[in-house]
């Protein structure tokens, strides 16, 4: 009794201690809170001669001017310090590092909690010992590279007072009111993922475990809440609100979080931190795969890499989707923030961008196609690979077909205009809407196919079901391919509203379909066990090349969310004066992009080395590398 009381006991104390956390952030800021909210009414007391009023940029609101104006700078040492180096370069370097062990770091606590929870609710005590030692090896991996992140948070403070001092005490002005909750609310993230991560032993079983796995979804709200905090001032940048046309603060410091991009950007962040993240772990597994001398640890790695390509591509097929709705709040926010990076300077990336999604479809459909040797049974699916090839290669094509070409002056003259004659006929967001949505529909057949590849379905329906779920794919190809053709002879104008269709399109599939298979595949007959390691090494390089193409890609889409701005630090507010207040070309840009992928993954090496160190993997019961017998690891397979 003394003993279950005592558990009881701890915890209430911990529950306590996790409430506590979240809320000492809200309850340290109220003071600062009532005192903003009574600064107005001190000001008016003074005399209404002393109150000034200004007009909000973006919410076109009144508001009591309680700010300075955005600071004018000059080319000087004293607004832009200098190495003898170009400071954008090292800003950049310091950014992008903090900004993929950021993403790093967020991503994974949140897959630790899915399959801790997947480990707790499993009834197959073998599974879920080998469920909890994942999410374990995980956080531990986390637990190295966070204080990574915190290191290379400091450093990008420190450039940013170096080398941009007037630019970020401005910043720093307009968000001194969340300042500190963001730095309590990182006290906090890091006092839970430590209690999380050192509980562990202590909270295996019944209540215990449940209140460990609520730490776990504590740890990633607080975690969700400091990415949002941290993309305000990417918001503010690109779509300043809360300050009138001088930059000065007008006292409503939720304007200024809330800005016209500031909800997209966070769905877009979130889902690319989760990709990037099952990524980055799906080649940690890959390599260790390779490296093994053993069945039971290419078992084990091969489990592991499944696991976290499952995670990450969940999140990678919603991705375009965010990003079409970022493209779009940019447009309706600056219709010439949209041309500069659809139509403009910066149109010949987005080719760039589309190749490396291409590179991360491919490679996911063509892991998936590998995984299918490691089922018994799953050979009747090979004889239809050649068909998806065809099939995702022509959506390829469709999507990197560009509209306009780079072009000197001298060939747009002899061209007599800006559309090429034969390439300006193609290339139009329709079709290239139609491309991606195949290449998405193609990979959800891939991920079915393999959900049922050592199964044969034993439901009554079955037939009916099958032929239906054929039809339902056809239909939807002919959908999404119909609408890319129409697009053609529509203005251009009317031709925006045919992405709602095709994505209406591609979701019904992701979501019918699945449900629909899992309904099918429950009771299945197994044509025999999934034999764990028993695949090519050609899969691991392509789970290699998935995390490498996103480290890539998010790189590049970093520069292009950065240099739309053009030569303004905040748009239209505080104008850079720098002497390298111009964009780069393509080719610096893509050299510095990969400088910094290659120095990403030298240094995470290290840290899975660290992270390596005397960690454990749960015993491989079956010789033939079959974690638990049969399991059912993610998605119903």
């Amino acid at each position: 009794m003394g003993r279950v009381a005592g558990k009881k006991l701890f915890s209430i104390m911990a529950l306590c201690a996790m409430i506590g956390l979240l809320l000492l952030p809200i309850v340290v800021s109220l003071p600062s809170l009532a005192i903003g909210a009574d600064a107005p009414d001190a000001v008016k007391k003074e005399g209404a001669a002393t109150v000034e009023k200004g007009r909000d940029v973006y919410y076109k609101t009144e508001g009591i001017v309680v700010g300075a104006p955005a600071p004018k700078t000059v080319d000087g040492p004293r607004d832009y310090p200098r190495y003898n180096f170009e400071s954008r370069v090292l800003l950049w370097f310091a950014n992008q590092q903090h900004l993929y062990y950021g993403s790093f770091v967020l991503a994974v606590p949140i897959f630790c909690m899915v399959i801790e929870f997947m480990g707790v609710v499993t009834k197959d005590k073998a599974m879920s010992k080998r469920y909890d030692q994942l999410a374990h090896d995980f956080i531990k991996i986390s637990l190295t590279a966070y204080s990574l992140t915190a290191i290379l948070g400091g450093i990008l403070i420190f450039t940013f007072l170096t080398l941009y001092p007037a630019f970020f005490g401005y910043l720093s002005s307009i968000f001194r009111p969340v300042m500190h909750i963001y730095a309590l609310m990182f006290v906090a993230e890091s006092g839970t993922l430590y209690i999380y991560y050192y509980g562990w032993d202590k909270m295996t079983d019944g209540f215990l475990k449940w209140i460990h796995l609520s730490m776990s979804v504590v740890l990633n709200v607080i975690g969700t809440l400091l990415m949002f905090l941290a993309n305000s001032w990417i918001g503010f940048m690109m779509s300043p609100a809360g300050v009138d046309e001088q930059g000065r603060y007008l006292g409503n410091i939720w304007h200024v979080i809330h800005t016209a991009l500031w909800n997209p950007l966070n769905v877009h962040r979130i889902l690319g931190n989760m990709a990037f993240g099952g990524g980055v772990v799906a080649a940690y597994a890959a390599y260790k795969f390779l490296a093994s001398k053993t069945d039971e640890d290419r078992a084990h790695y091969d489990w592991m890499g499944y696991i976290a390509m499952a995670l990450g591509v969940a999140f990678l097929i919603p991705l375009p989707f965010a990003g079409y709705w970022l493209m779009r709040e940019v447009y309706a926010y600056r219709q010439q923030m949209g041309i500069t990076l659809m139509g403009g300077l910066l149109a010949w990336l987005f080719i760039i961008q589309a190749t490396m999604i291409g590179i991360l479809f491919l490679s996911t459909n063509y892991y998936l196609w590998q995984a299918l040797g490691r089922m018994r049974g799953a050979e009747k699916y090979q004889r239809y690979i050649k068909y998806l090839v065809f099939v995702l290669c022509c959506g390829f094509l469709v999507f990197i077909t560009p509209h306009t070409i780079v072009m000197t002056p001298a060939e747009l003259k002899a061209m007599g205009g800006q559309q090429h004659p034969v390439l300006g006929n193609y290339g139009v967001m329709s079709a290239k809407n139609g491309g991606i949505n195949v290449i998405i529909t193609t990979t959800i057949l891939s991920f079915v196919w393999y959900m049922r590849g050592n199964k044969v379905s034993t439901v009554s329906w079955s037939k009916f079901g099958n032929i239906f779920m054929g039809v339902f794919f056809g239909c939807a190809y002919v959908n999404i391919i119909w609408l890319a053709i129409y697009g053609y002879y529509i203005p251009a104008n009317v031709r925006v509203g045919l992405s709602v269709p095709q994505v209406a399109t591609t979701l019904s599939c992701l979501f019918f379909m699945f449900p629909l298979n899992a309904a099918m595949m429950k009771g299945a007959k197994q044509m025999g066990a999934i034999e764990w390691g028993k695949i090519s090494v050609r899969s691991q390089y392509a789970l290699i090349m998935l995390a490498t193409a996103f480290t890539w890609m998010m790189g590049l889409m970093g520069y292009i969310r950065s240099s739309v701005r053009l030569f303004w630090h905040v748009n239209e507010i505080m104008r850079d004066n720098s002497p390298w207040a111009y964009t780069h070309t393509v080719g610096f840009a893509a050299n510095m992009i990969s400088f910094n992928v290659l120095f990403f993954w030298v240094s995470i090496l290290f840290v899975f080395w660290l992270g390596s160190l005397g960690m454990k993997k749960a015993p491989v019961e079956v010789k033939a590398g079959v974690p638990g017998g049969a399991p059912q690891p993610a998605g119903g397979h």
